[in-house]
């Protein structure tokens, strides 16, 4: 069975998690919430509060076939100063795991240069945090093992994306009509 862990700070946007979460559990991926500040409970930019399945702490050791990072804000900014974040996001690179962020996220990526020369997109504003990447105006973009999105408005595409990539587009297609999307 495939698996991913769905990283949350504080000040995440709720919907891009949720609705992530949701569709790779439907979908049969193993789908762990994982509290980037060791806490049991996250709260997201508007105020709904999620229970966390496992701490960061925890997972330090752990290769995920696919982590996830939504957006949000302070959420994002949370991301990027986690030193823990640092390290799993360049661990599951180097060992070609699928790496997937939304909205203001995919900044995490490009502070890393791991989008260098790749297409990808995020939230109009970021653009600049995205280090030399060949910026795309698409709702979801994958480029290797990257899969970024620009924000709410895209998280059913880019569910679909990870789906996709961790199973098959016949399987993503299904889901997505499942939902009567």
């Amino acid at each position: 069975m495939k698996n991913a862990a769905v990283f949350l700070a504080p000040g995440f946007e709720e919907c891009e998690a949720l609705i992530t979460i949701d569709l790779l559990r439907r979908a049969g991926i193993e789908t762990f919430i994982v509290s980037v500040h060791n806490t049991d409970e996250i709260t997201g930019s508007h105020n709904i509060t999620v229970k966390a399945d496992k701490m960061i702490n925890d997972v330090q050791n752990e290769l995920f076939d696919c982590i996830v990072m939504p957006g949000g804000m302070p959420g994002t900014t949370h991301l990027m100063e986690s030193k823990a974040i640092t390290e799993l996001t360049m661990s599951h690179y180097e060992n070609g795991k699928l790496l997937a962020a939304i909205c203001a996220a995919p900044s995490v990526f490009g502070v890393l240069h791991l989008l260098e020369n790749r297409k990808a997109t995020c939230f109009p504003g970021f653009e600049n945090n995205l280090k030399n990447a060949v910026v795309l105006s698409e709702k979801a973009v994958k480029d290797g093992n990257i899969i970024t999105a620009k924000g709410l408005g895209a998280a059913f595409e880019f569910s679909h994306a990870i789906i996709a990539a961790l199973l098959d587009k016949e399987s993503a297609d299904q889901l997505l009509a499942s939902i009567q999307y």
